[in-house]
């Protein structure tokens, strides 16, 4: 999850579907409520522990962290470097993903196949939005986190994306690189609200309409492709924290209109991204 999240346009959700740990993650983060914290003060800590499900956080914390940090920089010179090679890992990755987050549905319907098409529908859109005009308001920079948080917890949808799409990329990246604490803090309290809120909603939704859940994020990731398809044109540029120009708006293009398309080992590590989903998926198979 930790290296899926860093590269923009990838989910960490997607990685948690397919490694068997998604529902135990929303049912752990929903858990978080007022009495939680009686247990810890009328009970014990080890009674607490086990309400918050420690030993799963602080496993998946750990792991997210030392991935992200030990991957930023990997995956930042291969986007820079090797962009077409990185991305197509990741196509590989997530293409397998559909597959096996889509036979977890039990039973096709309308409203399920319904639920599948909308989905696709929504996620493609959103990876064609142009960026909004920026925003550094105290309301709109809380919002802002609480939609970019739902984002990454939804297979698929990036929450890296959602914030270049906002307009709040830039007064996020400006405000961590300057250390604006104030910022930091309002974005930080809109994301755990966020984050809070929505994991009760997907909570209910796995508990009474599991199916079109189901079919409506494997629409999610069947709806990003667009956004890691390898071969694409830069419309639009903007600025990062650094001052650094990186690409905004971008279209999908035919490989065949690269010079140099790279496209027997694309295909090749596309190849590896897809077989990497069959182990996860493996291992999640083992876990449950």
């Amino acid at each position: 999850m930790g290296a899926a999240d860093a590269v923009p346009g990838v989910s960490g959700g997607t990685i948690a579907f397919i490694s068997g740990i998604y529902e135990e993650l929303v049912d752990t983060i929903s858990g978080v409520k007022p009495s939680l914290f009686k247990v810890l003060f009328k009970e014990d800590f080890f009674s607490f522990w086990k309400a918050a499900n420690g030993n799963f956080v602080v496993a998946l914390l750990s792991g997210i962290i030392i991935s992200y940090i030990t991957f930023m920089r990997l995956a930042k010179y291969l986007l820079e470097e090797h962009p077409i090679l990185i991305w197509s890992f990741f196509f590989g990755l997530i293409v397998a993903s559909i597959y096996f987050v889509g036979k977890q549905v039990t039973k096709w319907s309308v409203s399920v196949i319904l639920a599948l098409l909308i989905g696709a529908s929504l996620a493609y859109y959103i990876t064609l939005l142009p960026a909004m005009t920026t925003n550094e308001t105290r309301l709109f920079l809380f919002f802002a986190g609480a939609i970019a948080i739902c984002a990454m917890i939804l297979p698929g949808i990036s929450g890296s994306l959602i914030l270049i799409v906002l307009g709040a990329y830039k007064t996020v990246s400006d405000a961590i690189h300057d250390v604006n604490i104030q910022k930091i803090i309002i974005f930080a309290v809109g994301a755990v609200t966020g984050l809070l809120s929505f994991s009760h909603a997907l909570k209910w939704l796995f508990k009474h309409y599991k199916n079109i859940t189901l079919a409506l994020l494997t629409g999610f990731i069947f709806g990003s492709l667009n956004k890691v398809w390898p071969w694409k044109e830069t419309l639009t540029w903007f600025t990062n924290a650094k001052g650094i120009k990186e690409p905004l708006l971008q279209q999908s293009i035919s490989p065949f209109a690269f010079k140099d398309n790279q496209l027997v080992l694309a295909v090749i590590l596309m190849v590896v991204g897809f077989l990497t989903i069959f182990i996860l998926e493996r291992l999640g198979t083992k876990k449950q």
